[in-house]
């Protein structure tokens, strides 16, 4: 299978987890889209969604699926997302598509994060996907260097010669290098530098069910 018929295989299965009547969070990125199109086959089910990213908006919207801003909304059942990488205990690397913020701040409100993803995101240490982290622009320098002490290497990310803008007016900073053996530690410490908005560890809030996508079919684990 390819990693697409994998992605579009864990975003099936996803819909089992969708609760009639109710408002959706739905994620950002290329497997968030292939659960989007799925969804939209059932968007009579549901009430609507609330989305992590603009991109992600315009997409539900193109389905005929209601947005809903997120502060109208108190609860959710459940938030549905792909991760960079994942570990065997939920702790996810996410921001590979700069929504990283926005992504965090849907989740919390949910009561379930299912992560949907092909099998090769899980793994033993997270780290070897670069730690994305959101900052104010004017501190990028700055949190760079102290992001350095930690021992990565700390790259700005740039797009046609210019730094990549979030929906938020951040800039993304991606950590390369670093062995995260204690992903909520890490995640604390990072969130506490000057400047930074937030950055792609979710450890304190991770994943409740993770949906692999494998030659063999989908896996299923439960943290």
């Amino acid at each position: 299978m390819t990693q697409d018929e994998l992605k579009q295989a864990v975003a099936r299965a996803a819909i089992e987890y969708v609760v009639d009547g109710q408002i959706i969070g739905v994620g950002t990125g290329s497997t968030a889209n292939f659960f989007i199109d799925e969804l939209g086959r059932i968007k009579d089910r549901i009430k609507g969604a609330v989305a992590s990213s603009e991109a992600t908006a315009e997409r539900l919207r193109s389905h005929g699926i209601t947005v809903f801003d997120l502060n109208d909304v108190e609860t959710m059942p459940v938030y549905i997302d792909g991760a960079d990488e994942i570990n065997g205990a939920g702790a996810m690397i996410k921001g590979g598509g700069a929504a990283l913020t926005r992504e965090k701040i849907v989740a919390s409100v949910a009561q379930k994060f299912v992560c949907i993803a092909d099998g090769s995101k899980l793994v033993e240490v997270l780290g070897k996907f670069p730690l994305p982290v959101e900052v104010i622009p004017m501190s990028h320098s700055v949190v760079a260097r102290k992001l350095a002490a930690l021992g990565g290497e700390p790259r700005l990310r740039v797009k046609d010669g210019q730094p990549v803008v979030t929906d938020n007016g951040g800039y993304i900073i991606d950590v390369v290098g670093l062995a995260i053996t204690d992903p909520a530690a890490i995640e604390d410490q990072i969130n506490n530098i000057v400047g930074v908005i937030t950055n792609g560890l979710f450890a304190r809030q991770g994943a409740t069910v993770c949906l692999l996508g494998t030659a063999e079919g989908v896996r299923k684990l439960a943290f």
